[in-house]
């Protein structure tokens, strides 16, 4: 464990964000699992609503730099696709 001043005071900053980032990254991931399973189920409007969220989310986590931009990027991507092939399916 830290014993000086600054030390004890990084370990403390450290916990916080460390808690902050975690909620964060939760809540971006639980938001693309429920695209993903609302695609699967094949239902459109809940899928569109879902990624509207996760999109969300997922740029927030990117200016947080909880995750990288670039990966930000490719998850907006995926997620994006699956739903646009979901609704050309259904035309």
């Amino acid at each position: 464990m830290a014993t000086h001043v600054s030390a004890l005071k990084r370990a403390r900053k450290s916990k916080r964000r460390e808690l902050r980032n975690t909620a964060v990254e939760s809540a971006f991931k639980t938001s693309a699992k429920k695209v993903l399973i609302a695609a699967e189920e094949k239902n459109l409007p809940a899928a569109k609503e879902a990624l509207i969220k996760a999109i969300s989310l997922i740029h927030k986590a990117s200016s947080k730099k909880v995750i990288p931009k670039k990966t930000a990027a490719r998850k907006i991507s995926q997620l994006t696709k699956k739903v646009n092939a979901l609704a050309s399916k259904n035309i």
